[in-house]
């Protein structure tokens, strides 16, 4: 298809949206907006303001109905009546406070994460990231299909871009002092998250899960499906990419009714995989409220959750879930375009599920 949408200028972009029905109370501040933030940004959030069509059954290339018939409401050029340019920016600042607050508790949770591995597999061996028999063969040994190398092949060209491409002093001084490879514990410096969470999902599980318990997970494989959540979420976030009702296509996994949480709460204790012991620990609370809810599991309000979860035992003390929590108390008023925070998956309870349950008090 030949794309044949002209260029406008902001004038023209401002009459555009008010033709289609967007109020516009302050047309010099929405040009400074348009000048600013970009058309194409701030779509991304009045999007939700459009008007959609009943339901309708769309054709195919020849104009007849398909043989199998998907029902569908078209999204339309006009805007729901009563939405305005303002509620868009509001929305906008709205996603941009929460994409820095993510950040702020990414790094705290990155930080960990590279001193849980590196500690965790340099007991191991100084450079038990090289080596296959210290990882799960499904990382180090089996081959892709289509590609014909291991993940582990893979992950390794990444990790000796990251060292090759890396300005830091203490590269340079160990490449010069004892050459290569270099030790986990330095080495993991330069890993990003991604890097880090790859990694984790592949070494065995008896290590995975040593690390997982400290969160109170008893599943390592659970807890490895968080950090690939957590790793899409961090992406979205250092790209400004919008977030408060984006679709999380690698949504985490729950922990099943034997499989996690509570640093206290042992419950028992069965033989895994690779002739290990795993703990079963009581879930944590705010599990039962997303077992049945996949609405809510592929929207961001759970990966907020699951960050306060780890924060309780990286930074017990950290001011951040009162901070993300009055975020999310002023979320902009859009009652009257539909919109709340139900659209980043969080339940009508979700303040009671954010603070979780009441301790009782010491007798």
């Amino acid at each position: 298809m030949i794309y044949t949408k002209a260029w406008k200028s902001y004038q023209e972009q401002l009459d555009l949206l008010v033709s289609r029905g967007l109020l516009v109370t302050d047309p010099n501040l929405a040009l400074q907006h348009l000048e600013r933030i970009g058309y194409y940004r701030l779509s991304g959030y009045w999007y939700a303001f459009r008007e959609r069509s009943a339901v309708a059954c769309p054709l195919d290339n020849n104009l007849r109905k398909p043989s199998k018939v998907t029902e569908t409401r078209i999204t339309l050029d006009s805007f729901i009546p009563g939405a305005s340019f303002h509620d868009a920016v509001a929305l906008y600042i709205f996603d941009k406070k929460l994409r820095m607050l993510v950040m702020d508790a990414m790094e705290r949770i990155e930080i960990a994460l590279r001193v849980d591995i590196s500690h965790t597999l340099g007991k191991l061996d100084p450079f038990a990231y090289l080596k296959p028999e210290l990882l799960h063969e499904d990382f180090s040994i089996k081959l892709d299909s289509t590609r014909g190398v291991t993940e582990h092949h893979t992950w390794l060209g990444k990790h000796a871009q990251l060292i090759s491409r890396s300005k830091e002093h203490f590269i340079d001084h160990n490449k010069e002092r004892y050459g290569l490879p270099i030790a986990i514990w330095v080495a993991c410096e330069v890993w990003d998250f991604g890097t880090l969470s790859k990694l984790f999902g592949g070494m065995r599980e008896r290590d995975q899960d040593a690390i997982a318990q400290k969160y109170g997970i008893g599943n390592g494989r659970v807890f490895a499906s968080w950090l690939r959540s957590l790793n899409h979420l961090r992406n979205i976030c250092a790209h400004h990419g919008r977030l408060w009702n984006r679709n999380i296509s690698d949504q985490p996994r729950l922990p099943n009714k034997r499989g996690s949480a509570g640093p206290k709460a042992h419950l028992s204790t069965s033989t895994g995989g690779e002739g290990h012991t795993k703990q079963h620990l009581g879930n944590p609370p705010w599990v039962k409220h997303f077992e049945s809810d996949t609405h809510a599991r592929a929207r961001c309000y759970v990966l907020l959750i699951i960050v306060k979860h780890l924060l309780a035992t990286i930074c017990p003390n950290s001011s951040w879930p009162d901070r993300m929590k009055a975020h999310l108390d002023a979320f902009p008023p859009l009652d009257h375009v539909g919109l709340n925070l139900r659209g980043m998956g969080a339940p009508d309870d979700w303040q009671a599920i954010w603070d979780g349950p009441k301790k009782n008090p010491s007798a």
